[in-house]
């Protein structure tokens, strides 16, 4: 049996997602960290970075899934089980949940059952016998074994237990499922966000200034023949692309990640400053366009299905790409 889950793609690189940076203060100054654990406990924590690294020694090994569909195999953290911590407070009779927050510009959080945080969590400060960089979270982040990494918050602040789930970010803002386990493939989204009657709406629309930013996932849009070239910001997330013609489209700042664009047409397209994490390009016409700035971690270009033409593709700023995607830009003299 495998060890990849399914849709996943095995890399050595250790990708960045999701924000880059913490909050202003905490970048200024990583040492100022500092942990609460409050909420439904008996007594609540106050931690300083100091505290935490004299007693958080202790490694982990585990396979890290991102939702965007890379992973990366036998990884180790050190630091300390959230179980540890979780004695210390007292956990209260009635906490059902666990709610990570982070120093974070968006107020980034996440959740848990406290069954699973309390067996699977961990508060780790290193990753491979190195301080974890402040891009991946350090000086201290949570990591979950067994569930897709944005279940992993970075830069964690605030740990409250709850009688009531919390939906986080992620899971509020892009449908990530609230599970979030890799094993079937089936826990990244969970269910589409236009009914029948909305997604032909859309379809016939003659202008899309209404939908930029809104995130629409899941949607079939292989008969989308858009009404106008303006198609920025639009976040059209896990969506079925293929075979779409977009040739010349304005799609700066959209979000195509896990979108499949197998065959599509996107000659002269202006996709910059997008995220097209997970998205498949194979066999797609992406002659002349522009992916300056572009989030391309677990983003396909080659593959079973053949590779995409990109004679002429702009990558200036792009990154994430993982190795077997760049080793085929390189070969086709992109970079």
């Amino acid at each position: 049996m495998t060890r990849l889950p399914p849709g996943q793609i095995e890399t050595r690189r250790f990708p960045i997602v999701g924000e880059r940076a913490p909050t202003e203060d905490l970048a200024a100054d990583p040492s100022s960290w500092s942990l609460t654990i409050d909420g439904l406990v008996s007594s609540p924590l106050e931690i300083d970075l100091d505290s935490f690294l004299s007693n958080a020694d202790q490694s982990i090994r585990f396979d890290v899934h991102c939702v965007t569909s890379w992973t990366r195999f036998d990884t180790e953290f050190t630091g300390v089980p959230l179980s540890n911590l979780l004695d210390r407070a007292g956990v209260a009779p009635d906490a059902r949940f666990v709610s990570f927050v982070a120093y974070s510009q968006r107020d980034h959080h996440t959740s848990l059952p406290l069954e699973l945080a309390r067996s699977n969590s961990w508060l780790v400060h290193s990753v491979d016998g190195e301080p974890l960089p402040l891009e991946h979270g350090g000086p201290v982040r949570v990591v979950t074994p067994g569930r897709y990494f944005y279940k992993s918050l970075k830069w964690v602040k605030r740990i409250e237990l709850l009688a009531e789930d919390r939906l986080g970010w992620w899971e509020e803002n892009s449908s990530y499922h609230n599970n979030a386990d890799p094993a079937t493939g089936t826990e990244r989204f969970t269910t589409g966000s236009l009914r029948p009657e909305q997604l032909r709406r859309f379809l016939e629309a003659p202008s899309y200034d209404k939908y930029r930013t809104r995130v629409m996932l899941g949607l079939d849009l292989r008969e989308w023949a858009p009404a106008t070239r303006d198609l920025s910001r639009l976040y059209l997330k896990n969506c079925d692309l293929r075979g779409v013609d977009l040739s010349g489209s304005d799609l700066r700042g959209s979000n195509l990640s896990l979108s499949d664009l197998r065959g599509a047409n996107l000659s002269g397209a202006d996709l910059s400053a997008s995220d097209l994490e997970g998205a498949d390009f194979c066999g797609a016409d992406l002659t002349g366009a522009d992916l300056s700035g572009c989030a391309l971690s677990a983003t396909r270009f080659t593959g079973p299905d053949g590779g995409a033409s990109v004679s002429g593709v702009v990558l200036d700023g792009a990154w994430g790409l993982l190795e077997d995607q760049e080793a085929y830009l390189r070969a086709q003299g992109l970079l």
